[in-house]
């Protein structure tokens, strides 16, 4: 299954590092990180999840639940957690599903065969709360995955939902935004009080309006 940006995810119900997870339920109406893994116990995935744990109220800040993946079995997940608590000196507070019978890999295309078919890709999903796929990142093996980059796209996708913006290159939270063409300059100047500079016709900024 190829999942695209804007299709509804599949649900799905799978044993975790915290007992049986019903997808759909266990999201609720917040926004998900799924992230997978190809196995326990690997080298970068485990300062990944280390930093996942670090990052989690920074998660929770913004209303988005984080969720890990990788193949093994609940008893693996267990000894691979201690040793991340232990060399990343932090503590897993997140689950970690259990994806030993490849059901959630599959049915989310993790699995890419021209990369090694009998492992999972190292993939990150963003989730909204209408289970619509916002983002989708696809790392190879010896590249770290950036959570703060995560953070940053989570900030861009639920400013551009509330208004009439989009966010240039670079952009962080703070930073000015673009305003969309499709809104008339003399719209936006009432829509937008704070100011409006126009670069080109096409091509307009304002303050973040909800700052």
């Amino acid at each position: 299954m190829t999942l695209q940006l804007g299709d509804t995810v599949p649900d799905f119900t799978q044993e975790s590092s915290e007992g049986q997870i019903e997808f759909y339920t266990w999201a609720g109406d917040s926004w998900v990180v799924l992230f997978s893994h190809p196995a326990d116990y690997t080298p970068v995935c485990t300062t990944e999840l280390g930093e996942v744990a670090r990052l989690k109220p920074e998660f929770d800040k913004r209303n988005v639940k984080v969720l890990a993946l990788s193949v093994d079995p609940p008893d693996s997940h267990k000894g691979w957690i201690a040793d991340i608590n232990e060399t990343q000196n932090t503590t897993v507070n997140y689950p970690l599903l259990a994806d030993a019978d490849r059901k959630v890999s599959d049915l989310y295309g993790m699995v890419h065969p021209n990369a090694n078919a009998k492992v999972t890709v190292r993939t990150v999903f963003v989730i909204d709360p209408q289970k619509k796929l916002r983002l989708t990142l696809t790392y190879p093996p010896s590249t770290g995955r950036n959570f703060d980059e995560i953070l940053r796209v989570i900030d861009s996708l639920q400013l551009t939902d509330n208004y009439g913006v989009a966010t240039p290159v670079n952009w962080k939270d703070g930073d000015d935004v673009v305003v969309v063409p499709s809104i008339s300059t003399e719209d936006a100047k009432q829509r937008f009080p704070k100011g409006l500079t126009e670069v080109k016709p096409y091509l307009r900024m304002t303050p973040q309006p909800d700052k």
